[in-house]
């Protein structure tokens, strides 16, 4: 296993003045990337995306076309399967159950669900939530990890072995087995903080088994608390986070990852574990945690909760002189929305009455004017291309703290719900039998001689 870089080591010291060559030898000068037109992270100047696919899964819009042909940012808009977010948020909201097991079978299935189809599919996940026997034992306990993405990526491709056919890509063959990561995934990522925290900070180990009679944000919370007892409140916005986060265009690093590794033809499983390794990465699914610990920051540090003095730090924050000193502000700005994120909004909407509930309001407060004024003092600092606002991760984090979650589940949290989009993409890429994706690398390094050994210098 890699540790950390030891100066003292003579072969660690060595490989790290080989990485110093290794960094030289592969830097682009910035010039050609105009020179060949490349469009860095496959987007232009203004973060629109480069088309590389078509989708019916979902749709994000930003900007909408006037009569003089111009693209002008609106309120974002995001449809699950052509249906607008906020109207399937309020249909379970205002029929009082629960929609993240609605929104997986509209995105898997390409409809919503009848009632006697939303009752079966729901026993369909509950039948699978049971892990193989003795995988917890073997698996998650043998080795614990303090990264929660890890254990559930080495879960993910354990889960291989245990499948009597897993290289199969016949269609009922791979819903069968995203239907089962899709119900696994909780376990995987509770079972794995539970064992951790009792191995690494001599914590009880309390393992509570899935109630089949819950619903997957109930059971989360259930595994997750000792006394396996919460509010419906708490799981009804739980369950809303998860419908937020189930999916969000094919174009999004994880899973334009899971649509690159499906489009070779290999397994399920190989699939969804590079996915995973991409959420894993703090520019993708870890932001949520970031905008925690910013905020404590800035509560810890402002003067006071004054404008003037709210301003003044993110000011200092956007200079690179406070919190982790990398000058961002996390929680602000999105790859495609400019004006809003529709999934910030719907959030924001539901926070109040639980911030109240947990006795937080203020915290709600200092939340609620940093949206309005973290834009503002961007504004001032930098060039922006496109509008500023609060993201959907402003608010999850918050959501997930008031509902006691620890921060090491925050992006789990994250894949448990985007396992839904990823699967669904996977069908979709795998039932459109398309080329295996290989876009195009130009070389810009100038050719050279061999050199013999004995003649280099």
């Amino acid at each position: 296993m890699a540790k950390a870089p030891n100066p003292r080591n003579p072969l660690q010291k060595r490989i790290k003045e080989l990485s110093v060559d290794a960094t030289k030898s592969t830097i682009i000068k910035e010039q050609y990337y105009e020179e060949y037109d490349c469009k860095r992270g496959l987007r232009d100047i203004n973060g629109k995306g480069v088309l590389v696919g078509l989708t019916e899964i979902s749709e994000i819009i930003a900007a909408k076309t006037d009569e003089n042909g111009n693209r002008i940012p609106c309120d974002g808009e995001l449809y699950y399967r052509g249906i607008p977010i906020e109207d399937i948020v309020k249909g379970f909201v205002k029929e009082k159950r629960f929609g993240f097991e609605e929104t997986v079978f509209l995105l898997l299935f390409g409809r919503l669900p009848k009632e006697q189809e939303y009752v079966e599919f729901r026993g369909i996940l509950s039948a699978l939530r049971k892990l193989p026997s003795g995988f917890l034992r073997d698996v998650i306990m043998k080795k614990p990890s303090a990264d929660m993405m890890n254990v559930l990526q080495r879960s993910v491709l354990t889960l291989y072995a245990y499948d009597d056919n897993p290289d199969a890509i016949s269609m009922d063959n791979v819903l069968m087995q995203c239907l089962d990561l899709i119900a696994k995934f909780p376990m995987l990522s509770v079972y794995g903080y539970q064992v951790f925290k009792h191995y690494h900070e001599d914590k009880g180990l309390i393992i509570h088994q899935p109630d089949p009679d819950m619903s997957t944000s109930e059971n989360i919370l259930h595994m997750l608390r000792p006394d396996g007892k919460f509010t419906p409140l708490e799981a009804k916005i739980l369950d809303l986070c998860l419908v937020l986060h189930a999916e969000h265009g094919g174009g999004n690093n994880s899973t334009f990852t899971a649509h690159v590794v499906s489009s070779s033809g290999t397994d399920t499983y190989s699939a969804i574990a590079a996915s995973l390794g991409s959420l894993k990465g703090p520019r993708h699914g870890g932001a949520n945690a970031k905008v925690i610990q910013m905020m404590d920051d800035i509560a810890a540090n402002a003067k006071s909760y004054s404008e003037k003095d709210i301003k003044d730090y993110l000011r200092l924050i956007l200079d690179g002189k406070a919190f982790d000193r990398q000058g961002l502000i996390y929680g602000m700005g999105h790859a495609i929305y400019s004006v809003s994120d529709p999934r910030s909004k719907i959030l924001k909407s539901f926070i109040k009455p639980l911030a109240i509930d947990k006795g937080l309001e203020k915290e709600y407060e200092l939340y609620r004017k940093i949206e309005v004024l973290a834009p503002q003092v961007i504004a001032e600092k930098r060039k922006i291309y496109k509008g500023v606002s609060a993201n959907v991760d402003f608010y999850s984090g918050f959501i997930y703290r008031l509902l006691g979650i620890p921060t090491e589940l925050f992006t789990p949290i994250f894949a448990i719900s985007r396992v839904a989009g990823w699967s669904a993409h996977r069908i979709e890429e795998l039932a459109n039998q398309g080329k295996i994706i290989r876009p195009a690398y130009e070389a810009v390094a100038p050719h050279a001689k061999y050199v013999k050994l004995q003649d280099r210098k």
